[in-house]
């Protein structure tokens, strides 16, 4: 088994991961493992794996991404799998899990505000350690994301099969991509967000040839003298299905918001907790907490 003996069960907002130090590349793991790891009755159970190892040690990466970390000052790289046992090119909620992780291994600084720089297949990222911050939690780290791409408003019909009515979708790239409906308005016919079913995964047409996350949002509040917005958003990651939160599609969805709004800070909740995302438009950044859950020795 490719996979060290001892790994450690961690969550971001409930999007929950299997991690472990790979100081010097010899535990590059097969989709076979994720999958038998990731598995919730036969495995340990998560939403997928963080392999926290050096850029040179990551066999998909080119020359130029292991130059791009360098580059970037990022010693440490995010090696992220889904539950599925394939690659993913970013995950928000696990920059900041790996990055507590990290912590924990005695490679990243606890001091708040000090950034750690790690590096994944969408490009280094920074993260700074807040401490305790409510109404956020414990463990809080503000990530700089990065640039986004966002495509025409709408554009797209999502369905979900076996539930009546659709919604129109906007198409966000974050190194990974994502398609946002806001629903509960005049242009859904969707059930309300906490009677949705997305166990089913939903259907976007166009099809994108990439697969894509799908979020599905309600705005809840918004406060225009102060800039401010507050959310509801559920998500079906593309392979996974339905995680408890994502990152990158709370950043998506804040974007869409953003368009739509014109506001630039949004509290959203998904279910399991709440997150601050703050869009400008050259970049955006996410602040949630981290929790390491426990230690487990595999057999």
């Amino acid at each position: 088994m490719s996979i060290p003996k001892s790994v450690t069960k961690a969550h971001a907002t409930g999007n929950d991961f299997i991690a472990y130090l790979d100081s010097d590349g010899r535990f590059e793991p097969t989709a076979d493992e994720v999958r038998q790891l990731c598995d919730r009755h036969f495995g340990i159970g998560a939403d997928g794996l963080l392999r926290l190892t050096k850029p040179q040690y990551v066999a998909d990466l080119s020359e130029a991404q292991v130059a791009a970390c360098d580059d970037g000052d990022a010693e440490w790289f995010m090696d992220y799998r889904n539950a599925d046992g394939s690659l993913a090119e970013m995950c928000g909620n696990g920059t900041r899990a790996i990055t507590l992780f990290a912590q924990w291994c005695g490679v990243a600084s606890t001091q708040v505000r000090e950034p750690f720089r790690l590096g994944t297949r969408a490009g280094v990222k920074t993260l700074r350690p807040l401490g305790d911050v409510a109404p956020y939690g414990r463990d809080v780290f503000r990530v700089d994301m990065g640039s986004w791409r966002r495509g025409d408003l709408d554009a797209f019909t999502v369905t979900i099969p076996g539930t009546p009515g659709a919604a129109r979708g906007t198409f966000v790239d974050m190194g990974n991509p994502h398609v946002v409906c806001v629903i509960e308005d005049a242009m859904s016919t969707l059930p309300r967000v906490e009677d949705l079913d997305l166990v089913t995964k939903p259907e976007v047409s166009p099809v994108l040839e990439s697969d894509q996350n799908a979020e599905f949002v309600r705005v809840d509040e918004i406060d225009a003298a102060a800039g401010t917005g507050e959310a509801t958003m559920r998500v079906n990651e593309r392979g996974c299905g339905e995680t408890l939160s994502c990152g990158t599609g709370l950043c998506a969805t804040a974007i869409t918001l953003r368009a739509k709004t014109g506001v630039d800070h949004w509290d959203i909740t998904v279910r399991g907790g709440t997150v601050r995302v703050d869009v400008t438009d050259e970049t955006v950044a996410l602040t949630g907490s981290a929790t390491l859950v426990a230690d487990v020795t595999l057999i």
